[in-house]
């Protein structure tokens, strides 16, 4: 795989910011957008314990979805606080994604600032709060609303690894998912190409979020994150701009992921398989294609 290191700047102006990377769809780390805000500092451990400690949450181990898992389907259940005092105590696989902060305690709302001067179309009433003890992975999938993100970093440090949308056939995308069937589980370390020859092909970028960092993410594009130290970052969605790019994100809202539940309650073995093998046959039509632009 070829990687290159994501872009980062101090600050951004809209017209930049959209010459360089959103009309080209290029991910970029913006140190200070989020600084000014209330929630750089104020956003502690202790903080969110006493505002929503004894709110019920799913929480996900690093494990990857067996054939009879749901999308989204959590693996257990616990109050935040509890999981907060878990992830300080050392290293954790468990998780926490998607949760909606304005849900459980709306004066968060005044704690950040949507960057509207950069981008139009936010969801403002579902900033969504992501929590992971040290060790713990988000495995490699693209968002299924295929909302541009800015995902804001408050604690702890993880390293991304980013591939645009059309890199999919490289990377085994499953049909019916936004979820790929190869592991990148310390892909700095090597991946494996023996069994995913197309992985060799792919091209990427990464970058390690520290406190503060807000991180763009196009509309589909592909992430896998690793929690180097527990954390938690917020993201910040906003819908495509155009008609069709709308439409595409309802579809697999309703459509695909629909389809694929339904398929995993009705034929869960033959699915979970075919998945795999479409996925594998896509991939080698992609590296021979490759080879003969090459």
């Amino acid at each position: 795989m070829q990687v290159q290191a994501i872009d980062r700047v101090k600050t951004i102006s809209p017209s930049d910011f959209h010459q360089h990377y959103r009309i080209p769809r290029k991910p970029v780390i913006i140190e200070t957008l989020s600084r000014e805000w209330p929630a750089h500092d104020k956003w502690t451990w202790d903080y969110f314990k006493s505002l929503i400690g004894k709110v019920e949450v799913p929480v996900y181990n690093n494990s990857r979805a067996g054939s009879r898992v749901l999308v989204n389907g959590g693996d257990d259940n616990m109050l935040f606080g509890d999981y907060i005092d878990m992830i300080r105590r050392g290293p954790s696989e468990w998780r926490i994604f998607l949760f909606n902060l304005l849900k459980h305690a709306p004066q968060l709302k005044e704690d950040f600032t949507f960057p509207a001067h950069l981008l139009k179309g936010f969801l403002k009433s579902f900033p969504m709060l992501f929590v992971g003890g040290a060790g713990s992975i988000a495995h490699m999938h693209y968002d299924i609303d295929l909302a541009h993100i800015f995902h804001t970093q408050f604690l702890g440090r993880k390293r991304i690894l980013l591939l645009e949308n059309n890199q999919s056939a490289f990377i085994y995308r499953m049909p019916g998912t936004v979820e790929s069937t190869a592991s990148f589980v310390s892909w700095q370390d090597g991946l494996d190409t023996h069994h995913f020859p197309a992985l060799a092909l792919a091209k990427g970028y990464t970058a390690v979020l520290e406190h503060g960092d807000t991180l763009f993410m196009p509309t589909g594009y592909w992430h896998h994150m690793e929690y180097m130290e527990s954390g938690c970052a917020m993201s910040l969605r906003a819908m495509p701009e155009t008609i069709a790019g709308k439409l595409n994100g309802l579809y697999h809202l309703i459509g695909l992921r629909h389809f694929n539940n339904m398929m995993i309650k009705l034929h869960p073995e033959w699915w979970y398989h075919y998945k795999r093998r479409s996925a594998k046959a896509k991939a080698e039509r992609a590296i021979q294609q490759q080879k003969g632009e090459g």
